[in-house]
């Protein structure tokens, strides 16, 4: 039986428990080490440091502990990304890609796999079982999509998809473990931009690859190894410090989300609203099914460009910025990063403020938009 998120989160900050010795630091050391002492046969110890690091593989053992399966780290989400598709792809491959997930994924297959002799398709992340696998070598999909919010039966594509002899890949970004385990639902892997929430300070660029599947795992770290596409060990020991307390940020910035995904129900200011948390919304009843939380983004239309910048310009506790998943609240009029949505459109990254202080700062950013 799975263990619960109470049972994981209980467990992540003591998990180097069992490696220390009398008089070692509690706390993760950073080690800054390009070369290693190595002298004769050095297999199993740290040679290099394009190889391996002690830093990382404290981040890996906190990842797979979330993740239920091995992880291995990367500098970025999209350097995770490529791993996949380049250490699992090759020419004359066809793959399928959500037409409404994170742009960059796409601009990936468009500028670079397809010279490489690999082609893709798109299909919206909602309706993402139809038309089938047939012919796929990998699926790949993120949901809830970024950042519109859809969502797609991670089960249902991952039976399909298998029948099909389709590999599914499931980006987890805007939920972290702690929200949704796709590995659980049949996904074959999972890659993730811990630069978000799991860092959660945004200070620092971060990604993993998790997988149950062997091959994969020692694919993408053969990837990493040769391609240099490592993460710093400064980088990783922030990711280490962010980690140990993702569940308390997790659940404060979710819950706040639905107290404030609520209340934005009622206000004229607001169409088109989504949160998979609202019963009205659409995607509402596969969320309760296959996610642990509703997550803490929330996307919503105002009137026009000028009423999305003024609303998040002028609110006292938002943070005009770009990426999610921080301890402040932050919000960003999508059209401008590339997204495929109206010129108002906005998504807001709830943050970790108390929710009626933050609520009352929202409130009256969006009345003013409205005198």
């Amino acid at each position: 039986m799975p263990e619960s998120a109470n049972t994981r989160a209980a467990a992540l900050p003591h998990l180097r428990n069992s490696g220390l010795a009398k008089g070692d630091p509690i706390p993760l050391p950073l080690t800054m080490a390009a070369i290693y002492h190595s002298p004769g046969d050095a297999t199993g110890y740290d040679q290099y440091g394009r190889f391996s690091n002690p830093t990382w593989a404290a981040v890996e053992h906190m990842l797979s502990h979330l993740e239920g399966a091995p992880c291995v780290a990367f500098p970025s989400g999209m350097a995770a990304i490529c791993s996949v598709f380049f250490a699992l792809l090759k020419a004359g491959d066809r793959i399928l890609l959500p037409s409404d997930g994170y742009h960059t994924t796409r601009a990936l297959a468009d500028r670079f796999l397809r010279p490489f002799g690999i082609s893709y398709d798109v299909r919206p992340t909602s309706t993402f079982l139809d038309g089938g696998f047939d012919g796929y070598r990998l699926a790949f999909v993120e949901t809830p999509a970024n950042p519109g919010l859809d969502i797609c039966d991670i089960a249902a594509v991952a039976a399909a998809a298998h029948k099909a002899g389709t590999l599914l890949a499931i980006d987890n970004t805007t939920m972290t473990p702690f929200g949704q385990r796709p590995l659980d639902h049949g996904a074959d892997v999972v890659v993730a931009a811990d630069t978000k929430a799991p860092n959660g300070h945004s200070d620092v660029l971060f990604g993993h690859v998790a997988s149950r599947n062997a091959d994969i795992i020692t694919a993408v770290t053969g990837w990493r190894e040769v391609s240099g596409s490592i993460p710093g060990p400064f980088e990783a020991w922030l990711v280490h410090r962010g980690l140990e307390t993702l569940d308390i940020r997790f659940d404060r910035m979710c819950s706040s989300a639905e107290v404030i995904a609520r209340r934005l129900q009622g206000h004229k200011a607001i169409s088109g609203l989504r949160y998979p948390g609202l019963e009205s919304d659409p995607s509402h009843n596969l969320a309760r099914a296959q996610m642990e939380r509703f997550g803490f983004l929330i996307s919503f239309e105002l009137a026009s460009e000028e009423k999305a910048e003024d609303f998040i310009n002028n609110c006292r506790l938002m943070q005009a910025a770009t990426s999610f998943g921080g301890v402040h609240t932050s919000a960003e009029r999508r059209l401008k990063r590339g997204d495929a949505v109206p010129p108002g459109f906005v998504r807001v990254s709830v943050g970790c403020e108390p929710v009626e202080e933050l609520w009352k700062a929202i409130e009256a950013s969006l009345d003013e938009i409205c005198g």
